[in-house]
């Protein structure tokens, strides 16, 4: 049988004219001689939507997510594996290096434990932050949290975000300068290689990688676009892992390894307060929250099942990866693991080819760490620009803008890595601050606040909100505390 209708291009426009005038949108604003409604074959976000002079308010009952399914678009962005490169990559960074040490104060049994229970509740908060993200229409982690709990709320959340990613930045700077030039402790890989020399100053080599290597990487506007980059850093990650791992059996088949403690030292007061100390670093070692929103945005043909789907190989990844680098650095240097277990890698480790592998783990994780510091800093540029030029354009928009933002934010962690003595007190006080915020406190606020509304939350849901929400506070608070503690005594 013949048909009058003919297919439309995939890439075509379709419009829609409203023909009856009392048949207007439920928008009081809206006028009623402009009635029609252009459907592009992009996801409905707010900017689409504004740049092709469509009210994104014209409708609340919309689902913009699947307009491009029902309408027969396409669109383009990040495929499943590149959008679980870029949510590890925000994951696996300079925190991995501080694990060999937690377990250090934390023993075996815990501390694997830890790693394990983090990584669900982690899991479980990224799932509610997708879903409330999709039901708000969120462009952003502080768009979500002003429609749970409101502007104010919102502030605060963007600031955590900026002082967490920044920390996060300063502690790869203070890293890449630590193993390149060395610091007072231990010797840099240019020392080993040239001797003495310009490399030695450690604010130059750090300044230098800056320029040459990272700048370009954070010029880029899309995370899409560090999609290749991440897969590299994840790549280097699971290099340095497996060395790690396979010197460690070695040494335990040769039986050259210590003994490790399995359980918590309680014998002294301050190995009480490591312990207060180390919790918060723990949790703040799967803090990749902030990179939900713009992760999920750019995800091609998007839908929360497809997103969870990402979140939950992520964390499978970063789990095996976290266990096995916290046992193996634990298990190779016992009570000598550095809070940078990098560090440690300047000795001999009593192999075959130890100097040849302790290269490889040093020069490849400053690769990766390059790799994963435009990642970060993407989700600090997006959040500083919402926050100091409100009601402007979309920074994708002005080219100007973003390169002045991230000129003067690089400038900024520049100087922060110039003055913060270690990773260990970095780790301490974000951990134990933004980090809970970020991935615990939030979330949990989020999901009970508009569990109320849309699909609401199941009881299980309401309960695991709860306990992270209430975990998290104590997390918080006992780490502020034991971090003031040990401070005060050791300037005693």
């Amino acid at each position: 049988m013949e048909s009058n209708y003919s297919a439309l291009p995939k890439n075509s426009f379709v419009e829609l004219q409203l023909q009856d005038d009392n048949f207007g949108s439920r928008n009081p604003r809206s006028s009623p001689k402009d009635t029609s409604l252009k459907l592009l074959p992009l996801h409905g976000d707010q900017n689409h939507l504004k740049q092709h002079n469509v009210d994104p308010e014209m409708d609340d009952d919309i689902d913009f997510d699947n307009l491009p399914l029902i309408f027969g678009g396409s669109n383009t962005g990040s495929g499943i594996y590149g959008a679980v490169f870029n949510l590890t990559t925000s994951i696996i960074g300079a925190g991995i290096m501080a694990l060999p040490a937690t377990m250090k104060v934390l023993g075996l049994v815990l501390g694997v434990v830890l790693i394990f229970l983090m990584g669900i509740l982690s899991e479980f908060s990224v799932e509610l932050l997708v879903r409330f993200t999709a039901q708000c229409k969120a462009a952003s982690y502080g768009e979500v949290v002003q429609a749970a709990c409101g502007r104010p709320a919102r502030i605060l959340s963007e600031i955590c975000i900026i002082v967490n990613n920044a920390g996060v930045l300063v502690v790869y700077l203070i890293i890449i300068g630590d193993v390149m030039s060395g610091s007072l402790h231990h010797v840099g890989v240019f020392d080993q290689w040239l001797g003495n020399g310009v490399w030695d100053h450690r604010k130059l080599v750090i300044l230098v990688v800056l320029v040459i290597f990272l700048a370009p990487l954070c010029a880029l506007d899309k995370i899409d676009s560090l999609s290749l980059t991440s897969a590299a850093s994840v790549a280097l990650a699971v290099v340095f892992v497996l060395v790690a791992f396979l010197i460690a059996i070695i040494k335990l088949v040769e039986g050259t390894i210590e003994a490790p403690r399995m359980t918590p030292d309680f014998g002294s007061k301050q190995a009480i307060l490591d312990l207060l100390v180390v919790i918060p670093i723990m949790s703040n070692a799967y803090v990749c929250h902030f990179n939900v929103q713009p992760i999920y945005n750019e995800l091609e043909g998007r839908s929360i099942q497809k997103m969870n789907q990402v979140g939950r190989i992520t964390t499978v990844l970063c789990v095996v990866i976290y266990a096995s680098t916290a046992i193996s650095g634990y298990l190779l240097f016992g009570k000598n693991t550095e809070a940078d277990v990098l560090t440690n890698f300047d000795k001999d480790l009593g192999i075959r080819f130890s100097t040849a592998l302790n290269y490889i783990v040093r020069i490849g994780y400053v690769f990766h760490l390059v790799l994963v510091f435009p990642v970060i800093h993407f989700s600090l540029r997006q959040t500083v620009d919402s926050l100091v030029f409100e009601g402007s354009a979309p920074l994708s928009e002005s080219r100007k803008r973003s390169l002045g933002l991230t000129a003067v934010l690089l400038l900024l962690i520049y100087l922060g890595s110039t003055v913060i003595p270690n990773i260990w007190t970095a780790f301490k006080f974000t951990g134990a601050t933004t980090a809970v915020s970020l991935g615990f406190i939030f979330p949990s606020l989020i999901a009970l606040r508009l569990g109320k509304q849309g699909h609401g939350l199941t009881h299980i849901e309401k309960l695991l909100s709860w306990f992270m929400l209430v975990l998290a506070m104590i997390v918080s608070i006992v780490g502020v505390v034991g971090n003031i503690y040990s401070l005060k005594s050791k300037s005693e």
